[in-house]
């Protein structure tokens, strides 16, 4: 007979019912009538899903397959338990049925693998299960994992679990008894600090000092033996077996006491002296049962061994009677305090009956003849008396031993007794202010929370998982979420998926950090689906993170409408200046060309070149206004580089000094060992000669500038946008004398057109410029004056991190001419291509033209010879760096000089220009041109 096998194939061995073996759950798959489940019957399964149960059923791990669009279940005998009465009944039933109670939970984990086909996995995943008729929080980690049928595609999800509820629930209680024990132990310090008797703590077999307090100290002398054996610290007990004894109680774990024992010690001067302590040797034991210390705790009891009268008087300075029973003859000494205490005359004949009698019925367990059988009836007892002669009810304390006798001397009972009525009214009080003061807690803990419920602002409780543990009405009055609904979820579910990261740091660092305060900002959804802005100030303790939030998202609204508008203001004033100082330009430049055409019609050719010396010098004021504009909108081409900031500046000492005049003395402070900055180094030398003259136009009787350099490291500015990042820097600081700037004055100074010069004498660009050029170049431009003391302006320029690149300046020569080689140039302003071509012939260059990139593409596929291609950057269409991208899939060597007057990508030139790439800003001069094609022309030439 032919039966499929378990890996789908046929076989001729004998019919055997699949699964083989399986333990409990194989049986119940082989005997279940699988009609009435998504999977259908068994003999119809597929080779894939037959696989993954034939993988699962024998494994030791906890496993489960849901499988198909319905997640059918099939699972193995380790995971039976896991789901407790649910099984068997969910054996093939979808997952949202057996598991119906943490579907919205379980659902999204099992729709993710199925769609992207990856591992989802998770340690200590929280669920709520329903396994023995109740909800109950459980942990697991889980592992789920795709499971592909034969084509490839996603067929089911296979999870490898393992309960660890038991352990994150001793995690917990025993991060709770740490706490205890850690609170224990700073008490236990102090008590071993303050207590009266001397102790010390050893550790190891060599018996090291680990701790030691003040009376131990004292006994030995004043020494600080802290990490010292025994033997090393205390030499001096060579000889005395108190070394061995140590080593005994060590490897026996025996406790040792010694009473009255004789100890030669060393004392502060030096001498040695015999002294007698009580002691006790207590072995201390670790988790694994070993003896891991010693404990040492005693008293000097060399005093008591000198004086019985001393003894006697202290006893009644202290208020401690004693006395001494014979129990074989009634006779009971006792001393003169002792009758005190008890209320005895002097003369007065006292027995043992006598004091059972006086003391209240209710505490005469705790003394009498029936005790005696006792190990030691004298052992420590607080009972009541009915002092004889006043009637007053006292407290007495009572301690004593048994010392046994011989024939010659019967056994007797020694102890001593003290009142301890006022030490029990303290205890009556001081339990009286704990309840007082555990009403007060309460009190506390009702005014918490009224304010929790009554407060306007939100405040919610979260674990360190990130889990809603308790939100106030007021988080659920501005979200609508109800405490049922968070309660239980993750917060980053409902934070807007930007904010999403930064809240998880958030938590981290508190769980990390316990204690800590931190505030935060982020978007919370709202049960409409809209978001709140939401300012917290969160908390936390070892277990728990305590936030309290304020809704600001009108407030931001607010403030996003007035930087709008202040913006537009800006856009006005801008517009409003660029327009001014253009108009006054192209009147100069329009009025020039006018009388230069009328002039040639009457004839008058000698006056004609004032009139283009006048319209070039207006066009020159137009390309520099264009310059500043581009420099203060961070948008001019740059050519970052590396620069000797402290070269540069002292290069330029002998234009300075003629710029400034007589009337200013020139001081220049330059740093030794200055770094390298990286940066336009024309640029520089703009910003420091505009600033030069800001300086001298702010001096107009004379005064001092000074231009010092130095390196500067700057730390995180306090706010975001405050200042420039933290790094290092090259600082250049330009420092006048002059009359300085109020403070609204100065806080305009960076505005474009601000200027408090007269009318005609500045564009109220300088500032603005140097200050787009300084946070172009990642650096930072800081200003600050004062009335009547000057200004210092501090330009911060980034520190190149690498060698230093020293650069010489080039010398300006005539125009270079050409040899005959082929310049393609694509120009799409047709007056601009006019005038270059007709330069290029007249150098002696073969010239080929383009209006634009696709007009231009048939040249450069073309068999035609370019040494050299000119193009604008900003060209319609097709790019200028897109042009010479595609020119250079055909011509990989072609030489490109991009032609720019504002191209956004291409104001770094060191990210816009590739190999063989350079750039021209326009308005350009037409040697200025000639040159740089010359160069790039004779480069091509030598690499051919």
């Amino acid at each position: 007979m032919i039966v499929l096998d378990c890996r789908g194939g046929m076989s001729d061995s004998p019919k055997t019912e699949w699964p083989i073996g399986g333990g409990e759950l194989g049986r119940l798959i082989r005997q279940k009538d699988w009609s009435d489940s998504p999977l259908g019957p068994i003999s119809e399964w597929s080779n894939s899903l037959r696989a993954a149960v034939n993988l699962m059923l024998p494994a030791a791990a906890e496993m489960v397959l849901f499988w198909g669009a319905e997640f059918a279940a099939v699972y193995n005998d380790a995971y039976a338990p896991t789901i407790g009465d649910k099984h068997p009944r969910v054996l093939g039933r979808p997952a949202s049925e057996g598991w119906a109670e943490l579907w919205d939970d379980l659902k999204p984990l099992l729709d993710g693998v199925m769609t992207t086909g990856e591992t989802v996995a998770a340690k200590d995943r929280p669920f709520q299960i329903d396994r023995q008729g109740f909800l109950e929080e459980v942990f697991f980690d889980i592992s789920y994992s795709a499971v592909r049928d034969e084509d490839g595609g996603v067929a089911g999800v296979m999870c490898i679990v393992s309960e660890t509820t038991k352990r994150v629930l001793a995690e917990r209680a025993l991060t709770a008894a740490n706490r205890k024990l850690v609170e224990e132990t700073g008490f236990l310090r102090e008590l071993f600090e303050q207590a009266p008797g001397f102790m010390t703590l050893l550790r190891g077999p060599e018996h090291v000092f680990e701790l030691m307090n003040p009376p131990y100290q004292r006994l030995i002398g004043g020494r600080n033996v802290v990490g010292k054996t025994v033997r090393e610290g205390l030499p001096e007990l060579e000889g005395q077996g108190f070394y061995e004894l140590l080593d005994q109680v060590y490897r026996t774990g025996e406790t040792f006491v010694g009473r009255g024992a004789k100890v030669i010690l060393q004392a502060a001067d030096g001498a040695l002296e015999e002294r007698t302590l009580d002691f006790v040797y207590q072995p201390i034991r670790g988790a694994d049962g070993a003896v891991s210390g010693i404990f040492v705790e005693g008293s000097d009891a060399t005093d008591q061994a000198r004086a019985i009268e001393q003894l006697r008087i202290a006893q009644t300075a202290g208020g401690i009677g004693a006395f001494e029973w014979f129990p074989a003859t009634g006779r009971l000494e006792v001393s003169d305090e002792y009758r005190r205490i008890w209320g005895f005359s002097p003369d007065a004949e006292i027995n043992a009956d006598l004091l059972v009698a006086l003391i209240e019925p209710e505490d005469r367990g705790l003394t009498g003849v029936e005790r005696l059988e006792a190990a030691n009836p004298l052992d420590y007892a607080e009972y009541r008396i009915r002092r004889p002669d006043t009637g007053e009810m006292r407290w007495i304390a009572r301690r004593g031993e048994v010392i046994d006798g011989d024939a010659r001397m019967p056994r007797r009972y020694v102890g001593v007794s003290w009142d301890i009525t006022e030490q029990k009214r303290v205890q009556r009080e001081l339990q009286a202010l704990n309840t007082n003061l555990e009403a007060e807690v309460e009190a506390r803990t009702a005014e918490r929370d009224r304010i929790w419920n009554t407060t306007s602002e939100p405040m919610c409780i979260v674990d360190l998982a990130g889990v809603f543990r308790a939100i106030n009405p007021a988080m659920e009055r501005l979200l609508g979420w109800g405490a049922g609904l968070l309660v239980g979820q993750s917060a980053l579910d409902y934070v807007h998926v930007d904010d999403v990261k930064a809240s998880a740091d958030t938590i981290g660092v508190l769980a990390a950090q316990p204690g800590g305060e931190v505030r935060i900002e982020n978007r919370m959804r709202a049960i409409n689906g809209d978001y709140r802005l939401i300012s917290w100030t969160v908390t936390s303790d070892e277990a728990t993170i305590y936030a309290l939030g304020r809704d600001i998202t009108e407030m931001r609204q607010t403030e996003e409408a007035l930087r709008h508008a202040q913006k537009m203001e800006a856009v006005g004033q801008l517009t409003g200046g660029i327009a001014h100082d253009f108009n006054n330009l192209l009147t100069g430049i329009i009025g020039a060309l006018d009388l230069m055409k009328r002039r040639i019609q009457q004839g008058r050719q000698d006056e004609v070149e004032r009139f283009m010396d006048a319209a070039s010098t207006s066009a020159q004021r137009a390309a520099a206004l264009t310059h500043r504009l581009l420099a203060f909108a961070r948008r001019q081409s740059l050519d970052p580089k590396p620069t000797d900031v402290n070269a540069l500046v002292a290069s330029m000492e002998e234009l300075l000094s003629r710029t400034l005049g007589e009337q200013v003395d020139l001081a220049i402070d330059l740093e030794t060992g200055l770094w390298a900055a990286y940066g336009d180094g024309a640029q520089m030398e703009s910003a420091l000669l505009n600033l030069a003259i800001n300086a001298r136009d702010a001096m107009p009787n004379g005064g001092r500038l000074t231009i010092e350099t130095s390196n500067v490291t700057l730390p995180e500015p306090a706010r975001p946008g405050d200042g420039p990042a933290a790094g290092d820097y090259v600082s250049i600081r330009v420092t006048d004398t002059g009359v300085g700037m109020p403070p609204h004055v100065a806080a305009k100074a960076f505005d474009p057109f601000f200027t408090t010069k007269p009318l005609g004498q500045g564009t109220g660009l300088g500032l603005s410029m140097i200050y787009g050029f300084a946070r172009q170049s990642g650096g930072h431009l800081a200003l600050d004056s004062e009335v009547g003391r000057g200004t210092v302006v501090t330009l911060h320029l980034p520190r190149l991190m690498g060698d230093r690149v020293d650069t010489a300046a080039s010398t300006p020569s005539e125009a270079p001419r050409g040899d005959g080689e082929t310049v393609l140039l694509v120009e799409d302003d047709a007056q601009v291509r006019l005038l270059v071509m007709e330069v290029l012939s007249e150098l002696g260059y073969q010239t080929l033209e383009a209006h634009d990139g696709d007009a231009a593409l048939p040249i450069l596929r073309s068999s035609a010879k370019i040494d050299l291609m000119v193009s604008d950057v900003g060209l319609p269409g097709v790019n200028g760096r897109q042009l010479a991208e595609i020119a250079r899939e055909t011509r990989p060597d072609l030489k490109v000089l991009f032609v720019t007057g504002y191209a956004e990508n291409a104001a770094q030139r060191s990210e816009f220009l590739g190999e063989g790439m350079e750039m021209i800003t326009k308005p350009f001069a037409l040697d200025d041109l000639a040159r740089k094609i010359r160069e790039m022309v004779e480069l091509t030439t030598k690499n051919g």
